[in-house]
């Protein structure tokens, strides 16, 4: 399997928004969902329009049968407000062009994320990388390790750290100053 990583730099997810925004709307949204929320993508091409009416979204997540429960955040909503506006609440949020109202597969939301990482100079992309997005650049926000491995619901912080990548980062950053 392909180790994908967090995109770090905040100028390269807005350069990957704006690429994504130009080609499709879906595919876009698709991507912002993920950055702002800690989904894995199994549970966000199940999402229908019902599900995000709220100001919650509640949701057994596919990986882990747990019920899992999470607040949409005003900018997360600003930007599914005009995009559900004309779907029916039964209505995938990323629909296939095959078949009657059937959600992407996972293969062409990695097709999509892998091909707009390209346009955009990052290697190292994949569905996951979403989701590690929000973790690292929460992480880097609030320093919150604890809340963040509530968040994920992963049994430890170590786990969350290499997770998100910020254990390779003070990795790193050890090796770069490292002088006699």
């Amino acid at each position: 399997m392909k180790f994908v990583e967090p995109i770090r730099d905040v100028e390269k997810i807005e350069e990957m928004k704006n690429y994504l925004k130009s080609t499709s709307g879906r595919n876009y949204l698709l991507f912002v969902f993920g950055i702002y929320s800690t989904l894995r993508i199994s549970d966000i091409l199940s999402l229908k329009k019902k599900d995000v009416l709220g100001e919650r979204l509640i949701l057994v997540e596919k990986k882990t049968t747990k019920v899992k429960e999470i607040l949409i955040s005003p900018r997360l909503r600003r930007e599914l407000k005009p995009y559900i506006k004309d779907l029916e609440d039964d209505d995938y949020l990323f629909s296939s062009r095959k078949g009657e109202n059937k959600p992407i597969s996972r293969t062409t939301a990695y097709r999509v994320l892998r091909s707009a990482g390209e346009a955009c100079g990052l290697d190292r992309i994949g569905t996951h990388s979403m989701r590690k997005t929000f973790g690292y650049h929460f992480y880097e926000r609030t320093k919150n390790i604890a809340l963040l491995q509530e968040l994920y619901g992963h049994s430890s912080e170590e786990i969350t750290k290499r997770y998100i990548g910020i254990n390779q980062d003070i990795l790193d950053k050890a090796i770069r100053n490292f002088d006699y």
